[in-house]
């Protein structure tokens, strides 16, 4: 088994929403998950969870100002919160070493939280 390297790539794109986007994983998990909304701050987990490639394509405007222009654009951030959870939950399934219970609550409670803030759930 190839273990995940620890800096995930950037999604290029989703083709189709897939039973992933459905979310259905360990019970113990999600209740991590749903005690976490209670403490989402947008501006603090979503600079901590998502890649600096990200924010290089905006080098001119602060890590804020990048994070406030990436909100703006929901659906391009929850495809990629959904197809990095998906990521981390093969890794899951498949036992690799690379695979962090940490980084899956964390990533979670992001994707759960923007699709409360974007009325998808």
């Amino acid at each position: 088994m190839n273990a995940i390297p620890s800096s995930l790539p950037v999604p290029q794109s989703a083709a189709e929403p897939t039973a992933q986007d459905s979310l259905r994983r360990p019970r113990l998990l999600m209740r991590a998950a749903r005690i976490g909304l209670q403490d989402y701050r947008r501006d603090r987990d979503l600079r901590r969870i998502l890649p600096q490639a990200l924010f290089s394509a905006l080098k001119s405007a602060s890590p804020e100002a990048a994070l406030v222009m990436m909100a703006a654009q929901g659906a391009a951030l929850l495809e990629w919160l959904s197809e990095e959870e998906a990521r981390i939950e093969t890794a899951r399934v498949a036992a690799t070493a690379g695979y962090s219970p940490l980084r899956h609550i964390e990533v979670m409670i992001a994707l759960l939280a923007e699709k409360r803030l974007t009325r998808v759930v």
